[in-house]
């Protein structure tokens, strides 16, 4: 008994010990682009990420998987790519916010651009950006701009675009993780992005898992999935074989 009580304590020092080694803050982007939480690992020189949301806005969801990079020792940034907290759990109203946002591309680059100065002054290390659904678009468009990032992954993202990179464009690695089964990120895009990326002499990665549909990394995903009758459903294998992925990208 008395070992296990010790082994309890120790499980909780710990535990405190590693939250204690995060820290959240929130932050107001210049020229009010908007706001963004920072979560800041202990390791001054270790890689740091930007964190892009889904299309239901910057939510708990997206903090969270900021605050996972922090807890596994990167400093991340997760921004608000509409500007002020809209968020929704309504289909109908994340097409709404997304499609504005995707109006304004200069505003969503320097909300973007605006991130990474705050990652810049956080860190001595790397840079990448993750995002998931919308925000895995966003990120890969962020690379097509050719910005100094070692690495972008995409999680569940459109994968199309209108404006293919070039050879050389396309500085930073990419790691795209995508449902086999996905009908908003169909084969035809898939294999579009692989000959794009290909074209573009892209170091890239592929995951597709076979029967795994939109927004497989997000726990929330199945019911909101069966509420608004969407092909939406977490998927637990594909969320951590897709994880482990990025976790090898940031140690590259």
């Amino acid at each position: 008994m008395r070992l296990k009580q010790l082994f309890m304590m120790a499980c909780l020092l710990v535990a405190g010990v590693a939250q204690a080694a995060v820290t959240e803050q929130k932050i107001t982007l210049p020229n009010e682009l908007g706001s963004a939480v920072l979560y800041k690992a202990k390791r001054a020189d270790a890689p740091a990420v930007v964190v892009v949301h889904e299309w239901w806005g910057l939510n708990d969801y997206a903090r969270k998987r900021a605050k996972m990079l922090a807890e596994a020792g990167y400093t991340a940034i997760a921004v608000d790519m509409y500007g002020h907290g809209k968020t929704t759990t309504h289909p109908k109203d994340a097409t709404a916010f997304m499609n504005a946002a995707l109006a304004e591309p200069e505003k969503m680059n320097a909300r973007f651009d605006a991130a990474l100065s705050v990652l810049r002054k956080q860190t001595d290390g790397k840079l990448y950006a993750i995002g998931y659904c919308f925000g895995g678009a966003v990120v890969l468009n962020q690379a097509r701009r050719g910005l100094e990032l070692a690495g972008v992954a995409s999680f569940h993202g459109s994968l199309g675009t209108e404006t293919p990179a070039k050879a050389g464009d396309i500085t930073a690695d990419v790691l795209v993780a995508t449902g086999g089964a996905d009908p908003m990120v169909p084969p035809e895009q898939v294999a579009g992005f692989v000959q794009a990326m290909s074209a573009a002499e892209v170091d890239f990665e592929l995951l597709s898992f076979p029967g795994v549909v939109h927004g497989f990394t997000n726990p929330g995903a199945t019911a909101l999935g069966k509420k608004h009758g969407m092909p939406l459903a977490y998927d637990v294998e594909a969320d951590q074989r897709s994880w482990a992925a990025l976790m090898r990208m940031l140690e590259h």
